[in-house]
């Protein structure tokens, strides 16, 4: 169980801070790099079942706040990706960095709830997320004053509490499982071999694509990866195409069709991509007196309200300066 948020204490941090399209991200090549792990089993069976075995712990029931939501909650989360999406690419993040801080994002929401209407709430948890992922990933990450802000802009001390609470709220694990720890293995157990690079550079887009449309723990991570490569390697794959594929995993057929269904969702949101091209996102910036008050913490069930006490206008978020 969690400790309560008057345990906090927000002096001791996770670290001293130094003072075109992310799926569009390096070459085939270079994204094949990234993959190839810097570490090698000598069973590697053994280490995706290992994989398979820690994904349980990071995946939610299907009834979690973001698959019944209100419509407010929803938008405000795609929203708060393709801020994640664009601040990543401009900081040449890799994919799994930003796959990663999108994972610690729905995963805080699965345990803590925003109130509707706070915008600047999932402005803060996003980049808090992302500069976690980042601490998590990167060689070279950013200042916490380089991140840009969308609507507000936030002062570091009050981005340090928010990585904080993340922390706590997701028990210090933020090394989640992601679907491309499994790519290079399922290219073979799916027999793909014959253009891999170019597979699993389409998978990625699949992957990075589905993350908008579903909570990155309503699936399991193994389960959008086989989706995904089989999405990139055929369109027109039947059911009973699927289930053939996946049976050459151990596990693929108590996964089958749930792999079934993401395939589906995935060619969907091809369908969609064609019928409406996506647009230019514009970011705007202005400024605000933004300070996280202290949080509290109330039980509901297993999941706890997360509310940002204001005691007065200047402590709340809520007047934007807006540009002519």
């Amino acid at each position: 169980m969690a400790a309560s948020a008057s345990s906090f204490s927000f002096s001791s941090l996770l670290c001293e801070e130094d003072e075109a399209s992310i799926l569009k991200v390096g070459d085939e090549n270079s994204r094949m790099d990234w993959i190839n792990p810097c570490f090698v089993f000598e069973n590697e069976e053994e280490y995706i079942e290992i994989l398979f075995k820690r994904e349980i712990g990071f995946v939610s029931p299907s009834d979690d706040c973001l698959t019944s939501a209100a419509k407010w909650l929803k938008n405000a989360r795609l929203d708060a990706i393709d801020w994640i999406f664009s601040t990543g690419a401009k900081f040449g993040f890799k994919f799994h960095t930003i796959y990663l801080s999108v994972t610690y994002f729905d995963r805080f929401l699965s345990r803590r709830s925003i109130d509707e209407g706070k915008d600047w709430a999932i402005q803060l948890l996003s980049m808090a997320c992302l500069s976690l992922a980042a601490k998590m990933e990167e060689q070279n990450v950013p200042t916490l004053s380089e991140f840009p802000g969308k609507e507000y802009h936030f002062e570091i001390k009050v981005i340090k509490k928010m990585e904080l609470l993340i922390l706590d709220s997701l028990g210090w694990k933020m090394g989640s499982v992601t679907p491309f720890a499994y790519l290079q293995y399922l290219v073979k157990k799916f027999s793909l071999q014959s253009k891999p690079e170019a597979i699993i550079s389409r998978a990625i887009d699949h992957i990075m694509a589905i993350v908008k449309d579903i909570s990155s723990i309503d699936q399991r991570p193994s389960v959008i990866a086989s989706a995904a490569l089989l999405a990139a390697s055929d369109a027109t794959l039947t059911r009973q195409s699927v289930d053939l594929c996946v049976s050459s995993i151990s596990w693929g057929s108590l996964e089958s069709e749930l792999v079934f269904s993401c395939y589906n969702l995935m060619q969907e949101i091809e369908r969609r991509k064609i019928k409406t091209p996506e647009s230019n996102l514009l970011s705007t910036h202005s400024t605000s007196a933004d300070v996280l008050e202290n949080p509290s913490v109330l039980s509901s069930g297993t999941k706890r309200k997360l509310t940002f006490l204001d005691t007065g206008t200047e402590s709340y978020p809520e007047q934007k300066i807006h540009r002519p």
